[in-house]
């Protein structure tokens, strides 16, 4: 099993998986010419490497093509509005410094305005917050590490950002999503 590089301590950790896409995020950010990882990166790149993020959704692989589809024309079509901005949907205001602990780019006193004490260097504010969503529900079902569908609950979640602009463009309801996220968690944490 490979060591996880997200941090030290256990608390607020991401799972091996969620390892994976941020690094892929990372690249897809650099590829894409972007200055931050935002939703959307951790979005498309949860959903080409997590085959429990593929089956949350209720439309099965049509739908998670489509919405590919959509990811995929980032560079060229829809998402060419976002260059060169700064992903801010507000929910970083939500985000509590321990719900970041570990993960690979957190700073300490740098800041990111609205979370005091917490920095994220090649971040989107709202990817910050999603990541420290995430951690908080992996925590809330008793879980040391976060995983796929706790990101994807998170991302779905807010909906003021990017990853929720592309689901809903797809079609998808992301509202249903984070309730059919929400009890595969809960059920998870009680087996």
């Amino acid at each position: 099993m490979r060591k996880s590089t997200s941090g030290a301590g256990d608390e607020g950790r991401l799972g091996e998986e969620l390892d994976t896409v941020v690094a892929g995020a990372r690249r897809r950010a650099y590829r894409d010419g972007d200055r931050q990882i935002d939703t959307a990166h951790l979005l498309h790149t949860l959903l080409e490497s997590d085959p429990r993020a593929r089956a949350a959704f209720a439309g099965g692989p049509p739908q998670v093509a489509r919405l590919l589809g959509y990811l995929a024309q980032r560079a060229i079509g829809y998402g060419v509005q976002w260059s060169g901005s700064v992903e801010d949907s507000g929910a970083r205001r939500r985000v509590r410094p321990r719900d970041l602990r570990g993960i690979q780019g957190v700073q300490g006193v740098q800041g990111v305005r609205g979370v005091q004490g917490v920095g994220m260097s090649g971040w989107s504010p709202a990817a910050v917050a999603a990541m420290g969503a995430a951690t908080a529900r992996a925590r809330a079902r008793g879980a040391l590490r976060a995983d796929g569908p706790d990101l994807l609950a998170a991302l779905a979640d807010d909906p003021e950002c990017r990853a929720v602009e592309v689901l809903r463009r797809a079609g998808i309801d992301t509202e249903l999503l984070v309730a059919a996220l929400d009890g595969e968690l809960r059920q998870q944490s009680t087996t």
